[in-house]
């Protein structure tokens, strides 16, 4: 009886030896991170502190097209903004016209990125490919927060995304003022994008900067289902998702 018993307990420790799976950090990571299963969610907020990021693929291109330079996105995407705004004006709007337009435009923005942040970007994953895409999106971030190549989106995804984007915007609206309402929320995306950057590589000593990066790295290292804007708390008070004043990040 006793012999059943060992030979059964060994089964059960043989089974679990056989489930568990490491992550080789030496190693392109993409394609790995999805056989963590269910522990996929505790391995990626468990965040490694390096400005050097891991490697994504094999493939030279594939990894290359992952990393971007901060700066890269402003200087793409502004000349668009302006772009849009100039076509609206040529459409018959007056400037002052535009700039209320392009103001509620990032308004909206403020709500893309709170409502893609809580709900698509911290989604609750486990099979393989639901993990790999999650790490692909907002996971590597929480894995790897410091590193500068991959805190911006990509530019080849945001064009991608502005398709959508555009048509959900000329749905709602008239075809002088679409320009001038997508470019608003182009250039909140933009705010947000170079605002993140500085938040985690910037050192603000004044606020509203120092208390942004305060609260983005609580965000970061001490409560991750909490404090999910990055350009204003306003949806997190409002819907109920701000930190506790309590729980604060010192930094230097």
């Amino acid at each position: 009886m006793s012999t059943l018993c060992c030979s059964s307990d060994w089964g059960r420790v043989q089974k679990m030896v056989v489930h568990e799976f490491t992550v080789d950090l030496s190693k392109p990571l993409v394609f790995q991170v999805g056989h963590l299963g269910e522990h996929y969610q505790e391995w990626v907020h468990q965040p490694i502190v390096s400005k050097e990021g891991p490697r994504f693929f094999r493939n030279d291109v594939m990894e290359f097209l992952t990393l971007t330079k901060w700066w890269v996105v402003p200087v793409i995407w502004l000349p668009v903004v302006y772009w849009l705004f100039a076509k609206s004006i040529l459409m018959g709007h007056t400037i002052r016209e535009v700039v209320l337009m392009a103001l509620f435009g990032v308004f909206v923005w403020t709500l893309i990125e709170y409502t893609l942040h809580r709900f698509l970007f911290h989604i609750e994953t486990k099979t393989y490919w639901s993990n790999t895409a999650h790490y692909l999106i907002h996971g590597c971030h929480h894995k790897h927060p410091m590193d500068s190549l991959r805190l911006v989106f990509p530019p080849a995804g945001t064009a991608i995304l502005c398709v959508p984007f555009w048509n959900i915007v000329a749905f709602f609206a008239t075809p002088s003022t679409t320009p001038a309402l997508f470019g608003g929320g182009l250039l909140g995306y933009v705010m947000y994008d170079c605002t993140h950057y500085y938040l985690h590589h910037g050192q603000p000593s004044k606020d509203p900067a120092k208390h942004l990066k305060r609260y983005h790295l609580n965000h970061h290292f001490r409560i991750q289902d909490k404090g999910f804007g990055i350009t204003s708390s306003l949806w997190d008070a409002i819907f109920g998702t701000l930190p506790s004043s309590k729980i604060t990040v010192k930094y230097n």
